[in-house]
């Protein structure tokens, strides 16, 4: 009795130290595996006593890591678009229309119509760089699709560096930026200042240019005159023009045609015309009829009005050429004179007033070129 008493304060003997044990084994992993065990989930719950989930639910796991990498993983989208999206002749992101082959290569604009000015300058057919497949206006088709997406990729301003979709940068670059180069108020009396915008009012309200003399200002408004007389004797020109009794005007269409020489060279023909009675023709060429205008990246035409009908006397015209009704080209209007007589019945090839060789391309590209062509006789 003696001994089983004294058993008994020690923890109830064999048997209680076994099952204290066999507590301890049951509470021990639960015990020593704390919060921060990588087997257990928070509050000591085991993964399979989780409730299941909701099959529909993404995992929290892959919401993780792409919250993590998302920055990441957009600026490579961006940069796998700027790839796919690109003309595929000059690499850039297309700034207006974007023509597509038939087997759906990309061309910006002004890579398409200089592919077909290049093709009718070497008198070949125009291919796509890529599949080498035959393109022309008719054959290619504008891809709005691309147009739009790429009008929603960002572009960096050129002014502020900061990043705007390339459908609002245009906007932001001329009304909004603030780092935008601009200039005084005080230009048109001379002062010659450029900078950002933000420094525009601290400029202006420092300006010299308000306080100087009427001699100083004189000569800067002389300089103005001779810009502006030149354009106002442009137009008085077309208005005492109109006024003339004789006046004819004809839509012209320049058709092309090759030279039988060693070296063919590209012309450009009218059908004959009639305009105040008389039948006419014109004549164009380009760069001059250089030798191979296709290697320069300069681009003009000229162009030669023609009497093709006897005349009793010497006939005194002044003539012009614009655009066409349908055509977008842009041509500045330059008046011409001319003594017309039956020996001496052809201009000088004299310049059409093209802009700039941008322009002489969608000349150049399409199938015949469409201008609208004006005479005036001189009555003496």
């Amino acid at each position: 009795m003696s001994g089983a008493e004294e058993r008994e304060p020690g923890g109830g003997g064999p048997a209680a130290a076994s099952s204290s044990a066999g507590l301890g084994e049951a509470a021990g992993p639960a015990a020593a595996a704390g919060p921060e065990e990588p087997g257990l989930l928070l509050g000591g719950a085991r993964p399979h006593a989780e409730p299941a989930a909701d099959p529909d639910a993404p995992p929290k796991k892959r919401l993780k890591v792409a919250g993590a990498g998302g920055a990441e993983g957009s600026v490579k989208l961006e940069e796998r678009l700027y790839s796919v999206l690109c003309c595929t002749v000059c690499l850039d992101l297309p700034k207006a229309s974007v023509y597509q082959c038939t087997n759906g290569h990309l061309m910006c604009a002004g890579c398409f119509i200089h592919l077909l000015a290049d093709a009718r300058l070497k008198e070949e057919q125009a291919t796509c760089p890529n599949c080498r497949c035959e393109i022309s206006k008719s054959l290619c088709c504008r891809n709005l699709a691309v147009e739009k997406a790429v009008s929603e990729l960002p572009s960096e301003c050129g002014f502020c560096m900061r990043q705007f979709p390339r459908s609002l940068l245009e906007r932001h670059q001329k009304e909004e930026c603030q780092d935008r180069v601009t200039q005084c108020k005080y230009k048109r009396i001379g002062c010659p200042w450029q900078g950002p915008y933000h420094e525009l009012t601290v400029h202006e309200a420092e300006c010299t240019h308000p306080t100087k003399t009427g001699n100083e200002l004189m000569e800067i408004l002389d300089e103005m005159d001779q810009t502006h007389k030149k354009e106002m004797q442009l137009y008085n020109s077309i208005f005492s023009l109109l006024s003339f009794e004789k006046i004819g005007y004809t839509e012209v269409q320049f058709r092309p045609y090759r030279t039988d020489d060693f070296i063919t060279r590209l012309y450009y023909e009218t059908p004959r015309f009639t305009v105040l009675n008389q039948t006419w023709v014109l004549k164009a060429r380009v760069n001059d009829s250089e030798r191979n205008p296709n290697l320069s990246c300069k681009r003009t035409l000229s162009f030669q009005l023609i009497l093709k009908s006897k005349i009793s006397s010497p006939m005194e015209c002044s003539f012009l050429l614009l655009k066409g009704p349908y055509d977008d080209v842009k041509i500045n209007p330059v008046i011409y004179h001319f003594v017309f007589t039956n020996e001496n019945n052809e201009t000088e090839y004299v310049p059409l007033p093209i802009i700039d060789s941008v322009e002489c391309n969608k000349l150049l590209a399409a199938k015949n070129i469409n201008l609208r062509l004006f005479i005036f006789q001189i009555q003496k």
